[in-house]
């Protein structure tokens, strides 16, 4: 039997779903990413704003070394101390933002690693492959090391679960 959580936080009241998987395991094969929720939390992602009012959803552990800031988005937490984020009303207006999570791709990824499955899976993967041309960019314009050259577009590789350092 699925394990099911309930989430209450700022975004959502009374939402459930069920970990159907087991957590970091069973991914679809096309979906390969480099850093997990936990890694990426630590790194910073987001101006450390993401995840501040959802602790209670995820592991304690993912938490432990977050760079987090509950008052703003802090371009400085970010591993590359830049702003690499757009605004939710930004994605909202793309048409980007599936109902179930209403934080977009982030969230989608930390409940998938969990080991939730739900009918966005395909388009969510589908996104994250798209993002890998930056990665094809900074290894085109960027000497091998130096991680100050395209540090917008590596903060968003971060965002999208792919390790801009290698």
């Amino acid at each position: 039997m699925a394990d099911t959580v309930i989430v209450n936080d700022l975004m959502q009241n009374g939402y459930t779903y069920n970990l159907t998987e087991p957590v970091g395991e069973n991914f679809f094969p096309e979906f390969s990413p480099e850093l997990t929720p936990a890694q990426m939390l630590e790194l910073g992602v987001f101006g450390g704003k993401y995840m501040t009012d959802c602790r209670s959803e995820f592991p304690k552990s993912w938490f432990e070394n977050a760079k987090l800031c509950h008052e703003r988005h802090d371009p400085e937490l970010n591993f590359f101390r830049i702003n690499a984020s757009k605004p939710l009303s930004y994605w909202r207006e793309k048409g980007w933002i599936y109902w179930e999570d209403p934080r977009g791709w982030f969230q989608w990824y930390c409940r998938y690693y969990m080991g939730r499955r739900c009918p966005d899976d395909a388009r969510q993967i589908k996104r994250w492959r798209g993002i890998k041309r930056h990665a094809a960019q900074i290894k085109k314009n960027c000497v091998q090391g130096d991680l100050s050259c395209r540090r917008k577009q590596r903060q968003v590789l971060l965002h999208w679960a792919y390790d801009s350092r290698k």
